[in-house]
């Protein structure tokens, strides 16, 4: 199986949606935030393993501790996995935290700070413009 075949996606798909749903509402692990989002899924062709980027909101270290807890609780998910999705191989699960969203949250803020010192800037601009035109010549 190719890595971007139809089957290939449909099982990224399925796993994607039962991993949210198990991390969701099936870990009693008090590190694991409820502010916890399965963001991607990559399963490798031969069913092998898996790749799963998980986002966190909140501090370094609720993030730190809810990857903890994931990769703690992998056996229990690995098995939930198995027994909600038929494959000939449950995959061996590998969580990677995903700074994505704080990372695009955080250069939309520094786009809109440029932004208002351009138009702070252009509004001194237009002001000094306006005061030049006003002032009588010596002659």
């Amino acid at each position: 199986m190719r890595k971007n075949s139809v089957k290939n996606r449909k099982i990224n798909d399925e796993v994607h949606r039962v991993l949210a749903e198990i991390i969701r509402g099936g870990i009693k692990d008090p590190r694991v935030s409820p502010m916890t989002s399965v963001l991607q899924v990559e399963v490798a062709p031969d069913l092998k393993t898996c790749k799963v980027w998980v986002s966190v909101y909140g501090d370094e270290q609720k993030k730190k501790d809810t990857m903890e807890g994931l990769n703690s609780a992998s056996g229990f998910i690995r098995g939930e996995l198995a027994r909600r999705v038929n494959l000939r191989n449950t995959p061996q699960l590998r969580f990677l935290l995903d700074d994505s969203i704080a990372y695009g949250v955080e250069m939309s803020r520094r786009i809109d700070e440029v932004r208002a010192a351009d138009r702070l800037a252009e509004e001194l601009r237009g002001d000094e413009e306006a005061e030049e035109t006003e002032e009588p010549e010596n002659e």
